[in-house]
């Protein structure tokens, strides 16, 4: 799809691609150029909840039922100059640093130099598309456009109906991944006292007596009848003897398991009331306030 006029409503909300189908974000508001009243430039919204907008041309870009793709790759979009998106018009200064970033000349074919383009600016258009998809564009969106450069203002005139769009804020909640801490295994040596019981055997002395009898007569009376004389007994004993080895005895391993678990978070929002203020005689019921609420 061509990228003019007729566009504008469907880049609300669009998904934002590069040219090898990398999800930048997507579209947050969308800025005219005050001459041709063409789409000029987007803001793409990134971030854990979309909060962050990067400026991004989209002449050269094509939009189509995917979304939007740009010719550019995901690391010169993120390191494009910060401009806030939350004015009416871009400065000739912010566009100059902004073309110069992506290596493009200004809308009129002329390269960038400074002084070059002095008076032409970029204009927000005005609407979008909320998370529920509904569709919340200003009326006169492609119309006449307004001395300040934007299309339809909350205020009846000559370029909107006689509605008033009201708008708020909501919660888009996402997960992010995030390191919590870290566990290692580490084993070292440690000393403790073992008591093992070990039997053991040892020899003692026992005197045994017995009577002379014609059996043992003959080795009684071997040898002198009186003398002195020794006679040694060796005695022997048990005793434990200690060695160690080292055996294995169980493996030990960390693992991880994912635990679901519900957290709340909370933040303040926005939102915006409509008061009714009459002049004069006014027919009709009109009761004082619009909220979200009604």
């Amino acid at each position: 799809m061509a990228i003019d006029k007729n566009a504008i409503s469907t880049l609300f909300g669009a998904d934002v691609l590069t040219s090898d189908d990398h999800r930048l974000g997507d579209v947050g508001q969308v800025y005219l150029d005050d001459q041709s009243g063409s789409p000029e430039w987007v803001t793409v919204r990134t971030g854990l909840f979309g909060t962050k907008e990067t400026f991004v041309p989209i002449r050269n870009a094509d939009l189509d039922d995917r979304g939007l793709r740009v010719p550019f790759d995901k690391q010169l979009v993120t390191d494009a100059p910060r401009v806030e998106a939350d004015q009416d018009h871009l400065s000739p200064e912010e566009e100059q640093e902004l073309y110069r970033h992506y290596g493009l000349s200004d809308s009129t074919g002329d390269a960038i130099d400074d002084g070059a383009r002095t008076g032409q600016t970029t204009g927000i258009a005005t609407g979008g598309v909320d998370e529920r998809g509904t569709d919340e564009r200003a009326a006169g969106l492609t119309g006449d456009r307004d001395a300040a450069g934007t299309v339809g203002h909350d205020t009846s005139g000559p370029t909107t109906d006689e509605a008033m769009t009201r708008s708020e804020e909501r919660l888009r909640v996402g997960t992010e991944n995030v390191e919590t801490g870290r566990v290692r295994l580490r084993k070292h040596v440690v000393t403790e006292q073992q008591t093992v019981q070990v039997p053991v055997t040892r020899e003692e002395v026992t005197l045994e007596r017995e009577p002379i009898t014609d059996a043992n007569r003959g080795a009684a009376e071997d040898g002198p009848e009186l003398s002195d004389e020794e006679h040694e007994v060796v005695l022997h004993e048990e005793r434990p003897v200690i060695e160690k080895e080292v055996v294995p005895v169980e493996r030990v391993r960390v693992g991880k398991e994912t635990v679901e678990e519900t957290t709340t978070v909370s933040d303040q929002v926005r939102k915006e009331e409509i008061d009714t203020d009459t002049d004069g005689s006014v027919d009709g019921n009109i009761d004082g306030r619009v909220d979200g609420n009604r």
